[in-house]
């Protein structure tokens, strides 16, 4: 037989899943679940605390216990990076996901900062750079209205970018089209990227930059842009809250085999 705090914390969950009890809603504070009969303090507590770290619902003071949103962000694939959004117009990617999502943008739920900085291993690597090489780090963090959704830090090599907008230090977005647009204006035209995924426990810091509630892991996103002849003009880290989004891929089915056997029996010079 399940402990009480365990029952308790069911029946909520259930209630939560099923939308009885809404997103944005508080739960009733401790006293009065004990007032109504659903255990001591302990048990209540103890529930609650099960439905955090589930990742149901968030707790903080002068708030209470608050039904976290159950509709996460939906992150493209390469849509959101077409040209298109950013060369022509002026919408980045994220604000693609917030589009695909059904979901509004306010300016000021990205903010920024930049500053020259030695490259990290990892950074190092990617653009070809030597250890120690100076690199310009062009940090964001985006918030969904006063949510924290992800960081992204994009490092860039300082001859592809010294005298753009993406190296102005007043904080705020890069302008119109965002950092690819700056990219293009000054000649360097993305052309494909690579992308890996993978999924960590927080850091501390992380946890309160991204207001991440007990137990939630986060995904870390490498991002490497090149030009068609090769050039990696960026390499990004981004850091999402896992409960966040959902990752959609589409793209079309290689078959190498076929490939080959049309070069092979092409015609001859």
């Amino acid at each position: 037989m399940a402990p009480k705090w365990r029952e308790l914390a069911d029946r909520l969950a259930e209630q939560i899943k099923n939308g009885e009890i809404a997103p944005g809603k508080q739960l009733p504070h401790i006293r009065d679940q004990v007032e109504a009969g659903e255990g001591s303090k302990a048990t209540v507590h103890a529930a609650y605390k099960a439905l955090e770290a589930e990742g149901l619902v968030t707790s903080s003071r002068g708030h209470g216990t608050v039904v976290r949103p159950q509709t996460p962000l939906k992150r493209l694939s390469i849509e959101r990076y077409d040209k298109a959004k950013w060369r022509d117009g002026d919408e980045v990617a994220f604000i693609a996901d917030r589009v695909a999502s059904g979901r509004s943008y306010r300016r000021g739920e990205q903010t920024q900062t930049v500053s020259f900085v030695e490259a990290p291993a990892v950074v190092a690597e990617a653009h070809g750079l030597p250890t120690g090489a100076q690199v310009y780090a062009r940090a964001r963090l985006v918030k969904e209205g006063e949510q924290p959704t992800h960081t992204l830090t994009s490092y860039y090599r300082p001859e592809h970018v010294e005298g753009t907008r993406i190296v102005d230090p007043t904080p705020g977005p890069a302008g119109r089209g965002g950092g690819y647009r700056v990219l293009y204006d000054a000649g360097y035209e993305i052309d494909h990227m690579r992308e890996e995924l993978f999924a960590r426990t927080p850091t501390l810091e992380e946890t309160k930059l991204l207001q991440l509630p007990s137990g939630e892991p986060v995904v870390e996103l490498h991002r490497t842009t090149y030009t068609a002849d090769g050039t990696v003009v960026e390499f990004a880290i981004g850091v999402h809250a896992a409960s966040r989004f959902t990752w959609a891929y589409d793209f079309k089915v290689p078959d190498s085999a076929h490939n080959q056997k049309t070069e092979e029996g092409g015609p001859r010079a």
